[in-house]
């Protein structure tokens, strides 16, 4: 049996959760190594995995398969296309980055309690998100699928929840009240999209008899499966509902600006660039491939919501006081771009939408952590309280400003390139969606611009006069994000080589073909 190198990239995380929660209370240092340790080896899985993909291969590679509970027809089944390999790899990636920067994010107040482990409970909770997402993305089992996407709600709840970012400005009760608030919220709009998904999971089962991805998309291919008309549409609305709400798209966005507000700002970059990209990925494995007569229909619909979301979440962004709330409010918008991308139903929309799945997971974190170190200095998340950084802090300003051009898309920075691609996709089949959703880049040049300008420009303010610069450990975390972004915005060729084949198949799935253009003919 050859190595099955899948389950070592989702187990290594999840045992290194049990080893860093085992960690004896004094040894927190321990640790936090240990789960740094366990991250990068994680990367190199990751890394394994990437090498030995065959983007002219097979659709799904390094499969494993394995009956699990066999009067049910549930299998352990796992395999990427390259959609998926390129989410785990970017999975991995971040790990190690949110480790870094949540470094004393949970070291315990001096109580004298010595049974207390905040510090090895955090880490090994962050890891544990990191086993489930990769898992996800590698589940070709319906309902194994469905497992880990409803268990990673758990360890979240508690990040968010227990672990809540310690500046606030109405002190250290109205605070937790918030936290809890935050992380409930989260929890039981998930829960209720799960519930719906379960619903559509049975159904597809007593419809199917399987819960093989694989081969219920083969049994539809070949006409040995068929699904009424009505059947498709409610099974293929219970799927995309949880996938609408862990997206996030408006209008079941509302959790998202509590939880990364209230969350510290790795968690918070947990939240948005990583687990909530199961929502989007999920949309283009399960949606597409198991309704794609359901998602032609739905898709009207789907793309007036979408543009929804790009226009409101950056208009909201404009009014934020908050600086972590206008990054969340931000990240909706972008995520209205990657589904506009995927039901825009062109090869260039949907290879524009999964790269930006990549790009915003990296130009988000890059934002966010700095953002984070800059909030941590100051003891305040309001815009307002900063002012004057970059003349005491210019390396952090620099970031932040790199990590802020990004989010607006601009040109030699990776998100323009997806960004580009998706309008290009939907323009063609949809010119007056793509003429709407311009607006987006509109309003996040304006967002994000007024943000810098009011937080590293003007007058120095007493409370920043004093601020340090970035340190060793938050330059390990910024500088590889940055190279990242400039490099991918330069070169995207390796992420859209990985992709394309995925998405050509997947447009095969749906029976689209990309519109000819229009050339009028010469005289």
């Amino acid at each position: 049996m050859s190595f099955p190198l899948l389950t070592a990239t989702a187990a290594l995380p999840a045992l290194g959760a049990v080893a860093t929660a085992a960690v004896p209370a004094a040894r927190r240092v321990a640790a936090k190594w240990l789960a740094l340790l366990v991250s990068l080896a994680t990367l190199v899985l990751a890394a394994v995995v990437l090498v030995r993909f065959d983007p002219g291969g097979n659709r799904y590679q390094l499969t494993e398969s394995h009956s699990w509970i066999k009067d049910f027809g549930v299998r352990y089944e796992l395999g990427v296309d390259g959609i998926g390999v390129a989410l785990v790899a970017l999975t991995a990636l971040l790990i190690p980055f949110v480790i870094l920067a949540g470094w004393h994010d949970a070291d315990p107040q001096e109580t004298g309690n010595t049974r207390w482990r905040p510090t090895q409970g955090f880490f090994a909770l962050i890891l544990a998100v990191e086993a489930m997402v990769i898992i996800s993305f590698e589940a070709t089992d319906v309902f194994l699928f469905y497992i880990f996407f409803e268990a990673m709600l758990i360890p979240m709840y508690f990040l968010i929840g227990g672990f809540g970012d310690k500046a606030h400005e109405h002190g250290d009760e109205v605070a937790a009240t918030q936290r809890s608030y935050a992380a409930v919220k989260f929890l039981l709009y998930n829960l209720v999209g799960g519930l719906i998904m379960l619903a559509a999971v049975i159904g597809l089962y007593v419809v199917a008899g399987n819960f093989s991805l694989q081969e219920i998309v083969q049994a539809r291919a070949n006409g040995s499966l068929h699904m009424a008309t009505s059947t498709e549409r409610w099974l293929f609305l219970g799927f995309f509902f949880a996938f609408a709400v862990k997206a996030p798209l408006w209008p079941l966005h509302t959790w998202l600006p509590n939880a990364m507000g209230e969350a510290t700002a790795p968690v918070a970059v947990l939240i948005t660039a990583v687990v909530d990209k199961v929502g989007t990925f999920a949309m283009l494995r399960f949606c597409l491939q198991l309704f794609p007569e359901a998602s032609k229909w739905a898709t009207p619909a789907i793309l007036v919501l979408a543009l929804i979301s790009i226009v409101y979440g950056a208009l909201v962004a404009v009014g934020q006081r908050d600086i972590k709330r206008l990054v969340a409010y931000a990240s909706i918008s972008h995520f209205g771009f990657i589904i506009l991308g995927i039901f825009a139903m062109t090869s260039q929309g949907q290879s524009g939408a999964t790269l930006y799945m990549v790009n915003h997971g990296i130009s988000t974190a890059a934002l966010m952590l700095v953002a984070g170190f800059l909030i941590s200095r100051r003891g305040s998340r309001l815009i307002a309280d900063y002012g004057g950084v970059q003349k005491v802090a210019p390396v952090l300003a620099g970031t932040f400003l790199i990590g802020s051009l990004a989010t607006l898309s601009l040109p030699g920075l990776a998100p323009f390139v997806s960004e580009f691609l998706v309008l290009v996709g939907t323009f063609t089949r949809y010119p007056a969606v793509g003429i709407v959703a311009t607006f987006g880049i509109v309003l996040a040049a304006l967002y994000t611009l007024v943000l810098y300008q009011r937080t590293m420009t003007g007058p120095v303010k007493a409370e920043v006069s004093e601020m340090p610069d970035l340190r060793v450990r938050e330059l390990l975390v910024v500088a590889p994000l940055i190279a990242l972004l400039i490099f991918l915005g330069v070169y995207p060729k390796p992420v859209t080589d990985i992709v394309n084949p995925a998405v050509q198949q997947t447009m095969s799935d749906v029976h689209k073909k990309d519109p000819q253009p229009e050339v009028e003919a010469a005289k």
